[in-house]
C-alpha cells in the first residue's frame, strides 16, 4: 500500500556510513520520500533524498548531548518532537531503520511497541492533536525539570539535588529519559497506547539478538513475518561492531550484506 507521509530523519553532521545510506534507499526504493535534515556538512546523502536545514525546526544555540556518552541523542529526541508537531505529513524515522514496505499510519498514529513494557521512538508518528505529542514538546522545553515517567530511585536524587541548589540538566540524567520512557508513560497516560502496533512489525529483531544480523549465514528470516514493515539495526552498537569485527564489510551472506547488494549500496564507498 503506498503511503501519502515522508520519512523525516536527523543526521546532524559528518559524513553518512553505508549503514544509513542503506536505510535511506531502502525507504525510496519502497516508495517513500526522505527527508533528512542537518545542522553543518553532511557527506555521501544519497540521491533523491532531500536535505533541509534542522535549524527550521530546532535552533542549535542550546544543543543537548548526553554527558557520560556524549551522544546527541537527547537533541535527537528533541527534534523529532517538534518536527512532528511542525510537520504533519512526515513520519520520523532512526536512520538505522530499515524499509521493508512503506510505512502507512492508521488514523494519524504509527509507532510500536519494542517490548512487552515499552514503546519505542525510533519510528514514530502522532497526530497533529495527539496529546502525547502535545506534552512531548512540553515536557522537553525545560532541562532541567524532573520527568514524572523516571524511575523513583532517580527521581528522589534529582529532587535532592535540585532542593540543594544544583538542579541537573537533562544530559546528566539516566540514558533515554526524554526516549522510549516518555513516550511509553505518556501514550498510556492518555490513553494512546491502544495504537502502538506489536513488537514484530517494527522491531522483528530484538536489540539482544541484533548481531545475528551482521553474522555470516544468521537466521534473521525466522524474526520476520508477512506483516513486518521495518528492522530496527540498532546503529549506535552496530556500528562499532561493523566497523571493528567486519573492517566496515559485513559479509556478503550476512542479513545486512544481502540487503546491500539488494539495494546497490558499495560499503566500501561509505565506511563506517
Amino acid at each position: 500500500m503506498p503511503s501519502d507521509y515522508k520519512i523525516g530523519m536527523l543526521w546532524v553532521e559528518g559524513p553518512l556510513s553505508f549503514l544509513e545510506q542503506l536505510c535511506m534507499v531502502s525507504f525510496m526504493d519502497a516508495g517513500q520520500d526522505v527527508v533528512l535534515y542537518v545542522y553543518n556538512n553532511v557527506t555521501n546523502v544519497p540521491d533523491g533524498v532531500e536535505v533541509r536545514d534542522a535549524r527550521d525546526v530546532l535552533p542549535d544555540e542550546d544543543f543537548v548531548v548526553h554527558s557520560r556518552t556524549g551522544s546527541p541523542a537527547p537533541h535527537s529526541d528533541k527534534f523529532r518532537y517538534r518536527m512532528l508537531a511542525q510537520e504533519p505529513d512526515l513520519i520520523w524515522a532512526d536512520t538505522d531503520a530499515y524499509c521493508i514496505r512503506p510505512f502507512v499510519p492508521t488514523d494519524g498514529h504509527f509507532y510500536g511497541w519494542i517490548t512487552n513494557t515499552e514503546v519505542a521512538n525510533g519510528i514514530l508518528k502522532l497526530p497533529p492533536d495527539s496529546p502525547t505529542l502535545r506534552d512531548l514538546v512540553r515536557y522537553t522545553e525545560d532541562p532541567y525539570a524532573i520527568p514524572p515517567w523516571i524511575a523513583p530511585r532517580h527521581k528522589q536524587e534529582l529532587i535532592k539535588a535540585q532542593e540543594s541548589g544544583d538542579p541537573k540538566h537533562v544530559g546528566e540524567m539516566p540514558w533515554g529519559v526524554w526516549g522510549p520512557s516518555a513516550v511509553t508513560w505518556l501514550l498510556k497516560r492518555h490513553g494512546e497506547d491502544r495504537h502502538a502496533i506489536e513488537p514484530h512489525i517494527l522491531y522483528p529483531i530484538a536489540y539482544e539478538n541484533r548481531r545475528i544480523m551482521a553474522r555470516p549465514r544468521g537466521n534473521c528470516q525466522r524474526f520476520i513475518q508477512p506483516d513486518t514493515v521495518s528492522i530496527h539495526f540498532y546503529g549506535r552498537r552496530m556500528r562499532p561492531l561493523l566497523r571493528d569485527r567486519f573492517d566496515s564489510r559485513p559479509p556478503p551472506n550476512s542479513l545486512i550484506g544481502q540487503l546491500l547488494e539488494k539495494h546497490g549500496i558499495d560499503p566500501a564507498a561509505a565506511p563506517i
